[in-house]
């Protein structure tokens, strides 16, 4: 039988069948290691934002309150102990003094009312900014935790192809494996009619 096998080629077409199966299957394991090394590579791109998005989100919480009215009040008080507000009401303070002391008005009521009002206002335009500020990064964050999101599904959608991919070279090298012991036989047989006709 092995020598009918070799003379009609069906042993040869099988282990080719057989050969190539393997090699399709080891290129589909290629791709999907390229796959998760690519997703990999791109969560670790695009960590830094999302992490500084969640940090400006839960900032923008604690800012509104909705983290509680202590870390509500921890984040206005981080404000009131900054540099920037520090120097600005202490800009601000001096230069409404120093335009009352001019007009001669520095005792007056007007430069009380104006001073009791400036810091609140400054302390708001400062949260006010920083609230935008940070909303950019929140939007930043979730922008790329989308895009992770979307790779993520397009990474599994390719890899579950190329693991299709893969099943069906391996099963089709087992039909071919399994065809070569039905085209011997059949080569076998064709071969035994036709020495009988003889």
């Amino acid at each position: 039988m092995g020598f009918i096998s070799k003379l009609t080629g069906a042993k040869q077409a099988g282990e080719a069948a057989e050969r190539g199966a393997t090699t399709q299957a080891q290129a589909a394991e290629k791709g999907i290691a390229e796959q998760r090394r690519q997703f990999d590579a791109l969560v670790e791109l695009m960590s830094p934002y999302v992490t500084g998005g969640q940090e400006a989100f839960s900032q923008q919480q604690a800012l509104i309150g909705l983290q509680g009215p202590e870390a509500q009040q921890k984040a206005i008080a981080g404000f009131e102990e900054s540099p920037i507000f520090q120097s600005l009401t202490r800009q601000g303070e001096q230069a409404i003094l120093q335009q009352e002391a001019a007009t001669g008005g520095l005792r007056g009521g007007n430069v009380q009312l104006a001073l009791s009002q400036f810091r609140p206002q400054v302390l708001n335009s400062l949260i006010e900014q920083q609230y935008g500020r940070l909303g950019g990064l929140s939007s930043i964050g979730q922008s790329s935790a989308a895009g992770q999101a979307t790779a993520g599904m397009q990474t599994g959608t390719n890899v579950a192809n190329l693991l299709a991919n893969q099943g069906a070279a391996i099963a089709g090298g087992q039909i071919a494996r399994g065809n070569v012991a039905r085209q011997t036989f059949g080569d076998v047989l064709g071969a035994a009619k036709a020495y009988a006709t003889f």
